[in-house]
This record gives structure tokens, sequence and C-alpha cells, in this order.
């Protein structure tokens, strides 16, 4: 029995082994002595359990961090949507907001933000070609505001 302690490593712990490897020397038989686990399975034990957790790890930032880009491929895509913003200088600008197929115009200030007028429904392009004449900001801006 005591020989199968010490060969299993089990009992009390090494303290345990150490006593029964004294009491082993005083009946005149020789324990065999206690080979230490391999140091290369250990540590490949270890580096594989580290892997595995940094994995784990870095699996759940990517997922925290583009939860939205998972989202949107379900189907639970952004209802609002900053279409364009123009600084008008210092702390102000002018947004084009649009939510759903409804599109807003919205000026911010440090006083706040204000409501400036509701644009037409967007329509199949999102945004027209610039060097059209008549799809200008400032045209656009003022046609909002005559609707006013």
């Amino acid at each position: 029995m005591k020989n199968l302690l010490l060969r299993t490593g089990c009992g009390l712990g090494w303290f345990g082994l150490a006593a029964a490897g004294r009491a082993g020397e005083a009946g005149g038989s020789v324990a065999p002595a206690v080979t230490p686990p391999d140091l290369g399975a250990s540590l490949l034990r270890v580096t594989g359990a580290l892997a595995l957790v940094l994995g784990i790890f870095l699996g759940g930032v990517w997922v925290f961090r583009n939860w939205q880009r998972v989202a949107v491929r379900r189907g639970l895509g952004r209802k609002l949507d900053i279409k364009e913003v123009r600084p008008l200088g210092g702390r102000q600008a002018i947004y084009v907001v649009g939510y759903e197929q409804e599109r807003f115009l919205l000026a911010s200030s440090p006083a706040g933000v204000s409501f400036l007028a509701h644009l037409p429904p967007a329509t199949g392009k999102e945004t027209a070609p610039e060097n059209e004449p008549g799809n200008s900001f400032s045209r656009q801006l003022a046609r909002g505001l005559k609707d006013r």
C-alpha cells in the first residue's frame, strides 16, 4: 500500500510522501524515487490553455466591438443615419439626418440642436451628383427653409 501511494503520488501530498519514504527506509525496503512530471507535456498544456483563453477573450472583444455589423446582417439595420454634415464655423453645423425613409435638416450650435426643415423623402439614390445644376447644398438648404 505504501509503495502504491508513493508511485501514484496520492496520500497526504509531498509531506505525506516524505514521511512515507522515511518510514519505508526505516523498514529496510527502498522506496522508488518520485519523478517529476514531464516538463514538455506540462508546458504544452499550459500554452494550449493560455491560447484557448486568449482566443475566447479576443473573440469576445471582436463581437463586442462589431455587434452592429452582426445585427445588420440579421436584418436589424440602423434606422437613424446622418446623411451629410456641413460645418458653418466655430461650433455650428448643419446636418441632414435620415430616419427610415424620412429626412430632416437640423442645425447644431453651442445653444443646442434646432429643427430647420423636413426634407422630401430620399429617392433610390442616396446622394445626387454635385456637378448637376440645382443639386448644390445651398439650393437644397434654401428649398428646405422655403418649405418651412
